[in-house]
């Protein structure tokens, strides 16, 4: 434990740090709008307070929590709703993926605590400041004061707007369009992603698979989609025409 607080002071206390504060904290308004969303939708879908706190502090993932609530709700087979879960967050084996080389000398228990935190934004915002990991401990430094200052102001506006929402379920109007106002921020997420060729068709295929498969009963049209848009892109791939040093 006592390791574990002098590692966050080193990076708390770096300029760093405060700086992925103040740019994740220019972009998450959107992403508050979402959790609050999603707090309200939790309670809405009959669970209990305990129930929704639980999932939002243990899950952390607002697109997998939402996919999954109404398949709970309906009395899914457990195994549709963990893979439905799964195929939701299944961009994060890429980020973690790409993420190693930046991680791969912490301990294990900072490694897990940076993998909880990080998401779609504090992902985007990190690697567009830092292309490459370093080799040097300075910097090293400094890439985790960032990484740690914008993932926990996520966390923390995150949470907060959830645990709002969770609260105040029946009292927040729904015609506020908070579902809208979460969508136009992922949506962002999405568009800041698609950097090239390859992840634009992967974005279209995807989209059109969903529209197609829409009618499949509990949500599997959201499956179907990844689905469809992982095994274009790994046929394609290999034959793609790259530009030098660019990423699929």
């Amino acid at each position: 434990m006592r390791g574990l607080l002098a590692g966050a002071r080193s990076w708390w206390q770096h300029p760093a740090f405060a700086r992925g504060l103040r740019e994740m904290a220019s972009v998450s308004p959107g992403l508050a709008a979402w959790g609050l969303m999603t707090g309200v939708a939790m309670v809405k879908s009959g669970m209990s307070t305990f129930e929704a706190v639980a999932m939002s502090l243990l899950v952390f993932a607002g697109s997998s929590q939402l996919a999954a609530m109404p398949l709970i709700t309906a009395g899914a087979p457990v195994w549709v709703i963990l893979a439905t879960a799964f195929c939701v967050n299944l961009r994060f084996v890429v980020f973690s993926a790409h993420m190693r080389p930046y991680l791969m000398h912490l301990p294990l228990r900072w490694r897990l605590f940076q993998g909880y935190l990080t998401t779609d934004l504090s992902y985007v915002l990190f690697t567009r400041h830092y292309h490459h990991p370093s080799e040097h401990v300075a910097e090293r430094r400094e890439q985790l004061a960032y990484l740690s200052g914008g993932s926990l102001f996520n966390w923390l506006s995150w949470q907060g707007a959830s645990l709002i929402g969770i609260a105040l379920a029946n009292v927040i109007p729904t015609h506020w369009g908070l579902a809208f106002a979460g969508i136009l921020a992922l949506l962002g997420i999405g568009c800041s992603l698609a950097s090239s060729h390859l992840r634009r068709v992967a974005a279209g295929v995807a989209g059109m698979a969903a529209v197609v498969a829409y009618a499949l009963p509990l949500k599997l049209n959201i499956v179907v989609a990844i689905a469809s848009a992982v095994a274009l892109c790994l046929i394609l791939e290999e034959s793609w025409p790259k530009k030098p040093g660019a990423v699929a």
